[in-house]
């Protein structure tokens, strides 16, 4: 893999990452399609991801801040409520025990935690079938296509308003399943997971908002995984080069493409994007059956 070629591969990582056209089908694609060989590497693949999350943190900082903030209180009134459980007063009185739940933010925390379980779960048991996956056309073309069906649901999604204390734990449930789904290399994540909240009733715009900061827990947990295996890889200086290139072009388009989707999804037009995914995906089972 070259210096040019690594940020190629970063532009597609983050033009496809937020946009619902699935950045592992896309990089698949490109890889087979330009036969570009990356080695394997498992470096270039975790610095790819974190050029996105990165991109995650600038957007929703202020979001990401108050949940941090509300989950360390959060740990702190459970203690809290562990101690009233044990322990009386001087006076014989039970003291009182604080509400955990008792603001949208902490409903938040534990809606994605919620979320992430079901994720963390397929994504572990899968991580065979996914790797296999991305070696063929095939994979990629059909999820591709199940990708714009899902987009042409979600143009058709009612303007709902569920916001976290109007959202059910059965249906974080529900959008972390999605999410586990699109692992699969052609299977949007964003696509999956916004059409899952919008069909749960979500707000358009909390809608992208969960969508994207949902990603976080479950890109940090691909990249623990993946870590285990780093220390077989041979590391060199040009390797590092075209991992640092990659991210940093991903990280530049992909903050690009988040403000975009925030426009998109407010004014409903994926339509456009299914489309580009069915005729993406028709072009990669071709490609898989003629070449």
């Amino acid at each position: 893999m070259t210096f040019f070629q690594s940020i190629f591969l970063g532009i597609i990582q983050g033009l496809t990452e937020f946009l619902p056209v699935s950045s592992s089908g896309h990089l698949a694609i490109a890889q087979n399609i330009f036969h570009i060989d990356t080695g394997s590497s498992i470096l270039f693949d975790i610095m790819l991801h974190l050029g996105t999350l990165l991109v995650v943190f600038i957007v929703y900082w202020r979001d990401i801040w108050k949940l941090i903030v509300e989950a360390v209180h959060m740990v702190g009134d459970l203690f809290y409520n562990l101690g009233v459980r044990f322990s009386r007063s001087r006076d014989g009185r039970q003291k009182r025990y604080r509400r955990i739940v008792r603001s949208n933010y902490r409903k938040f925390v534990l809606l994605l935690i919620v979320s992430t379980i079901p994720t963390g779960i397929m994504g572990f048991l899968g991580r065979k079938l996914i790797a296999n996956a991305t070696e063929t056309l095939l994979v990629p073309g059909i999820c591709l296509l199940i990708t714009g069906v899902l987009l042409l649901i979600c143009d058709r999604c009612e303007n709902c308003w569920k916001i976290p204390r109007d959202i059910t734990y059965k249906e974080g449930v529900l959008v972390g399943i999605a999410q586990g789904f699109a692992t699969l290399p052609g299977l949007s994540r964003s696509g999956a997971t916004i059409t899952a909240c919008l069909l749960c009733g979500f707000d358009r715009r909390f809608a992208v908002k969960y969508s994207f900061i949902l990603s976080i827990p479950a890109i940090l947990g691909a990249a623990v995984l993946e870590l285990g295996d780093l220390g077989s890889e041979m590391v060199s200086g040009g390797l590092v080069g075209n991992c640092i290139a990659g991210m940093i072009a991903a990280s530049v388009v992909g903050y690009v493409c988040i403000k975009t989707m925030l426009v998109i999804v407010r004014n409903r037009k994926f339509k456009y994007f299914a489309i580009y995914c069915f005729i993406i995906g028709l072009i990669s089972i071709a490609g898989f059956v003629f070449l």
